[in-house]
């Protein structure tokens, strides 16, 4: 099977945006992950299952709360009677896929617990080091700034997730499917599982995408005009630039091209740079990152012809 069956079978039974699945995929094949940030109910949760049972892996789901602790993610050490030794008790976060519910409801002491694990694959307990299972891709869901009892992420940890999507409401034609498949109890299920063999072979393939220096000059260009720009107080950080780079060659692999193009920057560099900007007071007031973003693809010149 190859990536974009994988694709279809997705969408098969997550009725929801398309686009939003794609985008999904080339994180997990780029060796990211994922931010959702949108209302309950229009299915965040069963995006994540689906991507796990899409594959042959583990998937866990942490309910982020108030009281919760790094122990209950990461795991903690336990003196075992029997044996007169501590012995190391894994946690949720030692799966393929993990679906973290409402980031932005636990303290910051246990969000940042997920800095070691996001971005080394890695998690240390009791001065040990256990490495995380591969693949290893973690989607949040993320609560509307206005709600009471969260406490907003980081800057750090932001910029540990590629992408910041947001799913939307489905349309009447998917919502109305979804209704008739809970009325008749017919939920469809993926019919074909991709092995971590082939996943991993996809990662590899992607990652041979070609991508000329002149579309890289262009991703240096946005991210220099990100850190001048009137409304931003902390630009777009050289670990972005990667990311967005990675992202296109993913986002070209699943269109079945071998190449990056100039087009593959400017669809995707929303979804990987706005949420790693920090805007100044007025410009929090006057715009919005999604709308810098926006202003700053169109003041960058767009590279005409590439070095193939």
């Amino acid at each position: 099977m190859n990536i974009r069956t994988m694709i279809d079978e997705i969408n098969q039974v997550y009725l929801g945006n398309p686009k939003v699945v794609e985008l999904c995929v080339t994180s997990l094949l780029a060796n990211g992950h994922v931010l959702l940030e949108d209302v309950p109910g229009t299915g965040k949760t069963m995006l994540a299952k689906t991507l796990a049972t899409s594959f042959h892996g583990d998937f866990s789901r942490i309910q982020f709360t108030a009281d919760l602790l790094p122990s209950d993610i990461i795991g903690s050490d336990f003196f075992n009677l029997k044996t007169q030794e501590f012995e190391n008790k894994q946690g949720p976060i030692f799966s393929n896929i993990v679906l973290i519910d409402e980031i932005n409801r636990a303290v910051p002491r246990t969000q940042s617990a997920l800095l070691e694990a996001m971005e080394e694959r890695q998690v240390t307990v009791g001065g040990k080091t256990y490495h995380l299972p591969t693949p290893f891709f973690v989607i949040a869901t993320q609560n509307p700034i206005e709600s009471s009892g969260t406490f907003s992420l980081p800057d750090a940890q932001l910029d540990r997730f590629m992408m910041c999507l947001h799913t939307g409401y489905p349309t009447e034609e998917f919502e109305l499917q979804l209704l008739e498949e809970s009325v008749t109890e017919t939920r469809k299920t993926i019919l074909a599982n991709v092995d971590f063999e082939q996943l991993l072979q996809y990662r590899a393939d992607a990652m041979k995408i070609h991508i000329s220096k002149d579309v890289l000059r262009y991703i240096v260009s946005i991210a220099t005009a990100s850190r001048s720009h009137r409304n931003v107080q902390t630009g777009i950080s050289p670990r972005a630039t990667i990311a967005l780079s990675k992202a296109a060659q993913s986002y070209a692999y699943i269109h079945n091209r071998d190449y990056v193009t100039p087009e593959d920057i400017k669809f995707l560099a929303p979804y990987v740079f706005a949420h790693r900007l920090t805007l100044t007071l007025e410009g929090e007031i006057k715009s919005s990152k999604a709308m810098v973003v926006e202003e700053i693809l169109e003041s960058v010149p767009v590279p005409v012809e590439m070095g193939m």
